[in-house]
C-alpha cells in the first residue's frame, strides 16, 4: 500500500504554486463526445454551404453546356470561345462537382479545386475583354466561395503529408 494519504492525492490536481488555487491541466486526452463534435457543426455548415453552392453552380452550367442550350451557346459565341471548348467545359464541370461532392478521393478533390479555379479566372478575363462590366465579377465571386469550401473542407477530404510527399 501507498504511503500517500488522501489529501496528497487531492493535492496533486493542483498547482501548488503560492497564490494559485487553480486545478492542474488535465494531462488526459479528450474523449470525443457529443461536446467536441458540436465545435465543428459551423465548420461544417459553412463547408458544405459553399461547397453546396459551387456544385450546383457547376452542375447548372454543365447541363446547359452539354444540352446546347441557346443561351450557353450565344455567351460562348459573344466571349469568342469555340464551341468544342462548351462541350469540353460541360465535362470538366460535371466531373468537377461530383468530385467535390462524393466523399474521401483527396487528390481528386485537389484537382477539381484548380480547375474550378482556373476555368474562372479564364472566364473572368473573357468577359472582361468582351466587355460585359458587371458579368465578369460573377467568376470571382465564385472563387471567393470555393476559397470558402477549400479552407474549411475536413480532413477527410484532405492530402495527407505522406500522399503530397509521394
Amino acid at each position: 500500500m501507498s504511503n500517500r494519504t488522501a489529501s496528497a492525492d487531492f493535492a496533486q490536481g493542483f498547482d501548488n504554486r503560492p497564490g494559485n488555487q487553480q486545478p492542474a491541466e488535465i494531462t488526459e486526452p479528450r474523449r470525443a463526445d457529443s461536446h467536441s463534435r458540436t465545435r465543428n457543426v459551423p465548420r461544417q455548415t459553412v463547408y458544405w454551404g459553399a461547397t453546396g453552392l459551387v456544385a450546383t453552380v457547376a452542375l447548372s452550367a454543365a447541363f446547359a453546356y452539354l444540352t446546347a442550350a441557346p443561351q450557353a451557346i450565344e455567351n460562348f459565341r459573344h466571349v469568342g470561345y469555340p464551341q468544342q471548348l462548351r462541350v469540353l467545359l460541360g465535362m470538366a464541370k460535371l466531373g468537377g462537382a461530383i468530385v467535390l461532392l462524393v466523399p474521401r478521393l483527396p487528390r481528386l478533390k485537389e484537382w477539381a479545386y484548380a480547375g474550378f479555379t482556373f476555368m474562372w479566372i479564364a472566364a473572368t478575363v473573357a468577359h472582361y475583354l468582351a466587355g460585359d462590366k458587371p458579368l465578369f465579377l460573377l467568376p470571382i465571386a465564385l472563387i471567393a466561395l470555393l476559397m470558402v469550401s477549400y479552407r474549411t473542407r475536413a480532413a477527410s477530404r484532405r492530402l495527407s503529408a505522406d500522399a503530397i510527399a509521394s
